[in-house]
């Protein structure tokens, strides 16, 4: 009886991988690499090169045990994640990251203390810089608008893949932002958002330096600035909008948890709406438009208007933020001002809540101005503070493929969600780009109890190692 040639090579994998194959466990295969051989029987002499056959599936195929089951994937990111890790020059460098601990801690703590307020970022970036210029980049510079650059550059430098963490913070000059010490936790102000990242990409750095790991493409660490509120991603649009030095490929450090991977971006566009009047006394000049009324009216129609919306076509978020103007309890207001943010993962959707709040602010000023008993109409005046593009950098990306089989070999559980951060200007030009987390746990960032605990803090920073290594390459 003459066996085809898929029995032989299952009875080889059987004895390759210690499987019988007559125990309840499952096997997973690539059915293209047996399409192949499946039909191919054997020689009359029983001899027909299995030998080869064998090492074609398994170059095809890496066995994985877990909870009992012995489990044969093709999945080329898997393969790679694992052949990386495993590389000596990598093992180094982890042992590197875990003996920097207590100096990736004590400058956490360090640069936490140094305010970063939202333009206001010169002096923590200086000393980000000194820290860059002390690990032995290449070349690290501050630019025009106050980024920190440290380029590491490639034996082959045909591509430049970014690492960044931002600068800034959403606290105001004034904030309190010394670090508090409960147990195993430290509380303050931007401790994990996003001071923590910022020591992610230095802490990547140091070990490349001094596991003398060199790649085949650039890596460009980037500290940004006005990542937060109305700094409006100032620092990462200037970069990519100068398109020097060109860039491939993004990686953003934002948030804590390595499990949650952004690929999508959250995209906003911000109004500050303002009304203006003659004003006058509450009294003598009772009559009068009052820019406070006509801006009730106008925000009261946008409320509702977009509430319908939003309730039609799902997640999209509006939100009026800050008001102001006025002199006095017993004065009408010359001015009037709102700030309005919205929100949506769709571009259609953004677009159409724009549409409503500038068409509702319209209405509502013109209602009000047709019951004016004496004076001068009222004005209104849409001023774009902010503009953040939706967009998504594709699952099927590798960077995206890459980052969950990471994830998955540091024992996380990859979860591709959707936020706001440097990333989006980067997919909205296309280029692959994705946010990971810093390691350790965290929680009530943007407010004065922020805190970060390390608890495995250090796969965070392995996680974006690898990802650095897997996009630039090590050399050879």
């Amino acid at each position: 009886m003459r066996k085809s040639g898929v029995k032989v090579l299952v009875d080889a994998i059987a004895t390759q991988s210690k499987w019988n194959p007559g125990e309840n466990k499952s096997i997973i295969i690539n059915l293209s690499c047996l399409s192949k051989i499946d039909l191919m029987p054997l020689n009359s002499k029983g001899k027909i090169v299995a030998s080869l056959f064998v090492v074609l599936l398994l170059s095809c195929f890496s066995v994985l045990a877990q909870s009992g089951k012995k489990t044969i994937t093709t999945d080329p990111y898997t393969m790679e994640a694992s052949n990386l890790s495993k590389t000596s020059a990598v093992v180094e460098a982890f042992k590197i990251i875990e003996s920097l601990e207590p100096t990736t801690i004590q400058e956490l703590i360090e640069l936490t203390e140094i305010p970063a307020p939202p333009f206001k970022e010169l002096i923590r970036a200086q000393k980000v810089k000194q820290l860059f210029e002390a690990e032995g980049a290449n070349k690290v510079w501050i630019d025009s608008v106050g980024n920190v650059l440290a380029l590491r550059k490639g034996k082959k430098s045909t591509k430049t893949i970014v690492l960044d963490a931002h600068l800034d913070t959403v606290f105001p000059a004034g904030t309190d932002v010394t670090v508090k010490h409960r147990g195993d936790t430290l509380f303050a102000p931007g401790i994990s958002d996003d001071t923590r990242g910022l020591m992610v990409i230095l802490t990547v750095l140091r070990s490349l330096e001094k596991s003398k790991i060199q790649t085949n493409e650039d890596l460009l660490f980037v500290a940004s600035v006005g990542e937060e509120g109305l700094g409006d991603l100032r620092g990462v649009k200037y970069l990519l909008k100068t398109n020097s030095p060109r860039i491939n490929t993004w990686i953003s450090v934002d948030g804590t948890s390595i499990n949650e991977i952004a690929t999508g971006a959250l995209g906003s566009v911000r109004y500050k709406a303002t009304i203006n009047g003659p004003g006058g006394h509450s009294w003598g000049a009772f009559g009068l438009g009052n820019p406070h009324h006509a801006m009730a009216k106008s925000i009261n129609y946008f409320a509702d208007e977009a509430l319908k919306f939003t309730n039609a076509v799902g997640k999209t978020s509006f939100n009026v933020g800050r008001t102001g103007g006025g002199t006095s309890v017993n004065a009408i207001p010359f001015e009037s001002w709102a700030e309005v943010d919205m929100r949506s993962e769709s571009p259609e959707h953004l677009r159409k809540i724009d549409s409503i709040f500038k068409s509702s602010m319209t209405r509502g000023l013109q209602e009000y101005n047709n019951h004016i008993l004496k004076g001068s109409s009222l004005t209104l005046a849409l001023t774009p503070i902010g503009f953040r593009p939706s967009g998504k950098t594709p699952d099927t990306n590798p960077l995206v493929q890459r980052a969950k089989a990471f994830v998955n070999l540091l024992g996380g559980k990859p979860n591709l969600i959707t936020e706001s951060t440097n990333a989006n200007i980067a997919i909205s030009k296309e280029i692959p780009a994705i946010t990971l987390g810093a390691g350790g746990k965290s929680d009530h960032a943007h407010a004065l109890s922020e805190w970060w605990m390390n608890e495995k803090g250090v796969d965070g920073i392995k996680l974006a190692l690898l990802m650095a290594l897997a996009e630039t390459g090590l050399a050879k």
